[in-house]
């Protein structure tokens, strides 16, 4: 429902009733101050909104994967998108009777019922830093954060492309 992007962004916090905080609890995982050769970074394909509850889930399932086969301290991971976007719904009674209850388009500016963030072609959406014995780790750990995110994503080799030969 959210995935296109229709309509100019709406960010004016001040004149909603209340905007509910972004789910993603942790931007910067792992070893920030560590020495890593390797970076990749997921980028997306498409124009599409990304839900903070989406970059959550990929977040979540990334850092299960690294801290599993690399080593809890043995990688760095940013999440480089920020929900900015408030998302509006208006929420109509259903059921029997709700003819009489639902008021329809009278005040239909809508609740906030979360933020998203909107992502361009070739934007990053993670980074992640390992050393070269974590490669294959990082990569499945991307590859499955990318299932969690609505739009196709590709992986990029941005540092240490001469290690991995």
């Amino acid at each position: 429902m959210y995935r296109q992007i229709r309509g100019q962004a709406y960010t004016r916090k001040e004149y909603m009733g209340g905007v509910p905080a972004p789910r993603i609890s942790q931007f910067d995982l792992g070893n920030p101050n560590g020495d890593f050769p390797v970076e990749f970074t997921l980028r997306v394909k498409e124009l599409c909104q990304v839900r903070h509850t989406a970059l959550e889930a990929a977040r979540i399932t990334a850092n299960r994967l690294l801290t599993k086969n690399a080593g809890a301290s043995n990688y760095y991971l940013k999440i480089r998108t920020y929900p900015h976007n408030v998302l509006r719904e208006n929420k109509l009674a259903t059921g029997a009777g709700a003819d009489r209850i639902s008021s329809g388009m009278r005040a239909a500016f809508g609740k906030a019922v979360g933020t998203a963030a909107r992502v361009h072609p070739g934007q990053a959406i993670i980074t992640l830093k390992v050393p070269v014995s974590a490669v294959a780790a990082a990569k499945e750990a991307l590859w499955s954060a990318s299932l969690k995110l609505p739009t196709p994503c590709y992986i990029v080799v941005e540092k240490g492309k001469e290690l991995l030969v």
